[in-house]
This record gives structure tokens, C-alpha cells and sequence, in this order.
């Protein structure tokens, strides 16, 4: 499919699609202005070398997705990742909970009310990891032995713990006004807004590489081919799907008749999304950032040596973590047993498999076998880079985590954004025949 220079055209012709669009585009930029306000009481200089030491801890993790604000401990320093862990602790409790799984099938109703629970553990979460922030900065220093935080005590503790909080909070509500008022999903662009935020930086560095003659020309070729390769690879895994069909009875009601039509159940390759390598690679870095402060003994820089990116245990967990979590997480939120059991309710059975028990021991051999694929293919993405990078010096500078998140978010809001156009009859955004509108 090529980009439709008539679909752009189009999308300023709907005043409610150039509205939603402006904004996303507003309510992004206020994220981006909130990233460069500092949280009071810190030694900027400092804290800037102390994040340069430590660029391969879970330190580096958390600043990517918080934008840069972490390594400028700014307002938006704990960025959108408490709302995100508040929201997949309560997924995790529909399994344990009787209340919340109720809640999830009430409908607009329920969903509401699981929202409001995932706020509030949104700014639960907040004030500990603005609490466990605040005193761990007042124990480090800059490399040359310069203190971060200027003066330490609770009234520091407490005012980092209201600022970070109220700046996690101003991001949700962002997040939120963003997906009811704009384009997308909110909480994803404001990741995705973060991660882009790093890409003028990173061509500088290219350049200036090439100016230096540290990379040649055809290298810089190569790479880019390659990077378009890994996205387009991305793209078509994203958008994949085994499709299981499925036959619905005819069903007489009253003087009409029900049913009778073919359709299929649509069972996504990478149904755990990028969830997996951020589960993943929090989980590696944990012990990698504490080994980092006991450099000095032996042990510990064994362990910070065998969990840096590019080294084979590190990688080899990596791979085996993402496998695990992307089991778990889609036997979480997709059930075979519900699936089988609605599709039995309204007279829908797969041909040539009985309903009831059967065909959910057939969807779920079959998700398990999708599921091992799209696990190899997260693993693939979020492997290659760092190994480019650390073995061959090659500056891939999104790894594959971002690079996941950059892609999933770029397909979902320019779906979104074809969904407007195609309900008023506009050309689609991507179209194989630009200048034809579809009917």
C-alpha cells in the first residue's frame, strides 16, 4: 500500500478530524514543555553525569519511556509507566478477584469503574516510586563526588513525592483528554512522543560520526536498509492474523430467521503486544542496577558485566523471559473457554469441530502455536539491535522495545485515522489507487 497524497488532502476537508488532530498535536506539546521543568532541590549538572554512567541500568530503561524527563528528574520524571503497571496489576487481579472480572463484562459501566481503580493505584504507585526516587537520590553523587540532591530531608522527600505525582497525574489526565478529545490512544502517544523526542539527537550523532569518518557512507546506506527492513518486518507481524473459521446456524425467531453467514475468528500473532519486552527487560535490569553500585566488589561486576546488553546470559534471558511473559500474558487476557462458550451460545461452531469443550482445546492449540511465533518474532526485534550496537558498534539507536512501541502506535492511529475518513466516505489515508474514493 502507498501513502495517498489525496488522503492527506482529505483529512483537512473533515473540520472534526483536522480538530481531533490539532489536539493530539497541542496536548503532546505541553507533555513535551512539561519534560523540561525541572522538580526543585537538584543538582542538574550532577544528576546528568550520574545518568551517563548508568545509561545501561533500568535507569535508562525508565528514562526512555519517560521521555528524557527522568535524567532531568523533571516534573514528568516517573512519566506514564505507574499508570501503565497500575493498569496491568488490575488486569493480573481479574484473575484472582471475582469483583474486578465481573466489572470487566458490565460493559461502558464496568469499564468506568475499572478506570477509576486504575487511577487510583496510578497515584498509590506515584507516591512510593516518588518516595523510593527521592531517598535514593539523596545517597548518590555525580562521578567526580558531587552530591544530586543540594539539601536532603523530608522536606525534600516530600515535595519530590507531590511534584512527581501530580506530574504522573497532569500526564494521565493528558493521556486521557488525548484519546476522548484527539486521535489515538493516548497513553501510547505520549510514550511514542517521548521516544520520537530522541530521534533529531541521534541523526546529529550520525552526522556528526560521518563528518568525523567514524562510519562511512555505504554504512550509513546499509543501515538505513536494514532499519527499513526491521520496521516493514514489524509492520506485517503487527498486522498478521490466523483466521479460524467460523459457521453460525440458521436460528428462526418469531417469522424471521438468524444466522446462516460465514465469518472467522481473528487470532493476532503478537496478541501480548510489546508488554513482554517491557516486562522483560525491567525485570534483567533490576539486578544489573544494583550490581552497578557495588562495582567494586568482584562479584557484583561479574553480574554487571553478564547483564549488559549484548553479552549471551543477558540476551539469553531476555529471550527466554519475553517467551515466558508472552504466554502469560495472553493466557491472561484472552480466554478459549469464554470464546467457545459465547460462540456455542449464539449457534456459531468452527467446521468440522464439535462445540463446547472441543473447540476451545482447538482455539487454544491453535493460539499456542501463534503465541510461540509471535514470541520468536518480539524476541528477533528486541535482540538484533542491542547486538548491532554493543558487537559491531553499529549506532541502531532505537532498540527493539521502542522500536515496538513506535511501529504498533504509528499503525493503530493511522487505522484510526482511516476509520474517519472511510465513515465520510473520503479516499483512506493508505490507498492502492489514489485519487478514487471508495464506495
Amino acid at each position: 500500500m502507498a501513502v495517498s497524497g489525496a488522503g492527506v488532502q482529505n483529512i483537512l476537508k473533515i473540520p472534526e478530524l483536522k480538530r481531533r488532530i490539532l489536539i493530539t498535536l497541542a496536548l503532546l506539546s505541553v507533555y513535551r514543555i512539561g519534560v523540561h521543568i525541572p522538580t526543585p532541590g537538584i543538582d542538574g549538572d550532577s544528576l546528568a553525569a550520574f545518568f551517563a554512567m548508568h545509561q545501561d541500568t533500568i535507569f535508562g530503561i525508565f528514562d526512555m519511556f519517560s521521555g528524557g524527563a527522568l535524567e532531568r528528574l523533571s516534573v514528568f520524571a516517573l512519566g506514564i509507566m505507574p499508570y501503565i503497571s497500575a493498569s496491568i496489576i488490575l488486569q493480573l487481579l481479574k484473575v484472582v478477584i471475582p469483583h474486578l472480572e465481573r466489572l470487566s463484562k458490565e460493559g461502558e459501566e464496568g469499564r468506568k469503574k475499572i478506570t477509576q481503580y486504575t487511577r487510583y493505584g496510578t497515584v498509590l504507585l506515584s507516591l512510593i516510586q516518588g518516595f523510593g526516587i527521592a531517598v535514593g537520590l539523596e545517597s548518590m553523587s555525580s562521578p567526580e563526588g558531587v552530591a544530586i540532591v543540594n539539601d536532603p530531608g523530608w522536606a525534600f522527600r516530600l515535595m519530590t513525592m507531590i511534584t512527581l505525582t501530580a506530574g504522573t497525574s497532569f500526564i494521565m489526565w493528558l493521556g486521557e483528554q488525548i484519546t476522548e478529545f484527539g486521535i489515538g490512544n493516548g497513553i501510547s502517544l505520549i510514550i511514542f512522543a517521548g521516544i520520537i523526542a530522541r530521534l533529531p539527537a541521534a541523526i546529529g550523532n550520525t552526522i556528526r560520526m560521518i563528518a568525523a569518518g567514524e562510519m562511512a557512507i555505504f554504512g550509513i546506506i546499509l543501515l538505513l536498509i536494514f532499519m527499513v527492513s526491521v520496521v516493514a518486518f514489524i509492520i506485517f507481524m503487527e498486522q498478521a492474523q490466523r483466521r479460524i473459521p467460523v459457521q453460525y446456524a440458521k436460528r428462526v425467531v418469531g417469522r424471521r430467521m438468524y444466522g446462516g453467514q460465514s465469518t472467522h475468528l481473528p487470532l493476532k500473532i503478537n496478541t501480548a503486544g510489546v508488554i513482554p519486552a517491557i516486562f522483560a527487560s525491567s525485570l534483567i535490569m533490576f539486578p544489573a542496577t544494583i550490581a552497578s553500585f557495588y562495582a567494586d566488589v568482584p562479584i557484583m561486576q561479574y553480574v554487571s558485566a553478564a547483564l549488559h546488553p549484548g553479552a549471551f546470559i543477558y540476551e539469553a534471558l531476555f529471550v527466554a523471559f519475553i517467551v515466558f511473559f508472552c504466554f502469560f500474558y495472553t493466557a491472561i487476557v484472552f480466554n478459549p473457554s469464554d470464546v467457545a462458550e459465547n460462540m456455542k451460545k449464539h449457534g456459531g461452531y468452527i467446521p468440522g469441530i464439535r462445540p463446547g469443550r472441543r473447540t476451545a482445546d482447538y482455539i487454544d492449540k491453535v493460539l499456542t502455536r501463534i503465541t510461540l511465533a509471535g514470541a520468536m518474532y518480539i524476541s528477533a526485534v528486541c535482540v538484533l539491535p542491542s547486538i548491532l550496537m554493543t558487537k559491531f558498534n553499529v549506532p541502531f539507536y532505537f532498540g527493539g522495545t521502542a522500536l515496538l512501541i513506535v511501529v504498533g502506535v504509528s499503525i493503530h492511529t493511522v487505522q484510526q485515522i482511516q476509520s474517519h475518513l472511510i465513515t465520510r466516505n473520503y479516499e483512506g489515508f493508505l490507498s492502492a489507487a489514489p485519487g478514487k474514493r471508495k464506495k
